[in-house]
């Protein structure tokens, strides 16, 4: 009988759990980058929300992959 690798499967819920401040937070920079185009910190508030958005992508990826295998493989 196979059983869930339980150390994979708390390893993918902690990147999900990282991932949910940069999804909250991505967006919020951006937001405010795309308010304060006069501003001279424009671009480099503008980038910081951009790797955050691409942060939580790549976390949220990680994550379900790593869910995903400690359920499936052996």
């Amino acid at each position: 009988m196979k059983r869930t690798n339980k150390a994979l499967l708390y390893k993918g819920i902690q990147y999900l759990a990282g991932a949910l401040p940069l999804i909250l937070i991505g967006p919020s920079v951006l937001f405010s980058a795309f308010n304060n185009k006069e501003h001279p910190l424009y671009i480099a508030v503008l980038i910081l929300g951009i790797l955050a958005c691409i942060g939580a992508i790549l976390c949220m990826f990680k994550g379900i992959k790593t869910l995903i295998k400690a359920v499936f493989d052996e």
